[in-house]
């Protein structure tokens, strides 16, 4: 294998920042697009009449926020996982489907990629795979590109594929039965996705979206990393460790029950 010159470090780091900044720019323009169509689809607000006094206006219902949050056919998020990292496609409760927009999908992408605390966590993962060598250099570079890596990912499952596709990236957990019938549903939704019309579909958006990750990675890791082997180890780490977070977003409302008493 030849060895690594500099001109060849200096133009994988460059390949890595254009497919950084090319996911980000993807992403901004989405939040534009997103909120513009909010922004249109939303109705204008209506003047309460003159005539109309505080004690007049009904409120909406009778039960507070919280009781109505609890009641909502549609479910509601489950929060953090473990109360740290962000879990914005998990949907607990849900006795009833509502699709959601692509501006939506992309939204729920970016809140799970950009979250604080996923910064600190590539940080810790970067430390243990080092394509890059040893020492602070090979790190920023590992940092980098670990972090480009999970972009892209979050992007190809979560909003480019699934809004392509009209599939719904969110994980809808089933929250009763026996714990390995649980297991087992938490899996099945590597392959398993709900469409945008509700029905159950083959997940394309995951083992798609995946694939062309590893495939994009290829563009910016050294030589070594973009055999068909080692894009295919990649593929199949992803795919482990989304089944691995399926898991966790079936149990952790039961574990948070446990905790708080709720």
């Amino acid at each position: 294998m030849r060895p690594l010159s500099e001109a060849d470090d200096n133009g994988r780091m460059t390949r890595i920042l254009a497919v950084g900044a090319a996911i980000a720019l993807v992403v901004g323009l989405s939040s534009s697009i997103s909120r513009a169509q909010q922004q249109e689809q939303q109705p204008p607000q209506q003047q309460t009449p003159p005539s109309a006094t505080a004690g007049e206006q009904k409120p909406d219902s009778d039960q507070p926020p919280d009781k109505k949050d609890e009641d909502d056919p549609h479910g509601k998020s489950s929060g953090r996982l473990f109360g740290i990292f962000p879990n914005h496609t998990a949907v607990e409760g849900a006795t009833e489907f509502e699709p959601i927009s692509a501006g939506d999908k992309f939204k729920m992408a970016g809140l799970n990629t950009f979250d604080p605390v996923i910064y600190a966590f590539v940080g810790i993962m970067a430390t243990v795979n080092r394509s890059y060598g040893s020492g602070a250099s090979g790190y920023f570079k590992q940092y980098a590109a670990s972090f480009t890596d999970n972009t892209s990912g979050n992007m190809m499952t979560t909003a480019v594929l699934p809004s392509v596709l009209h599939q719904d990236p969110r994980y809808f957990q089933r929250g009763e039965g026996r714990m390995l019938g649980r297991v087992g549903y938490a899996a099945s939704r590597i392959v398993v996705i709900r469409g945008d019309s509700g029905h159950h579909q083959f997940n394309l958006s995951e083992i798609g979206g995946t694939a062309a990750a590893a495939g994009i990675s290829n563009a910016y890791y050294p030589d070594s990393e973009r055999t068909l082997s080692a894009t295919a180890t990649r593929w199949g780490l992803q795919m482990m460790w989304d089944t691995l977070s399926n898991e966790l977003k079936e149990f952790w409302p039961d574990v948070r029950r446990k905790i708080h008493g709720d």
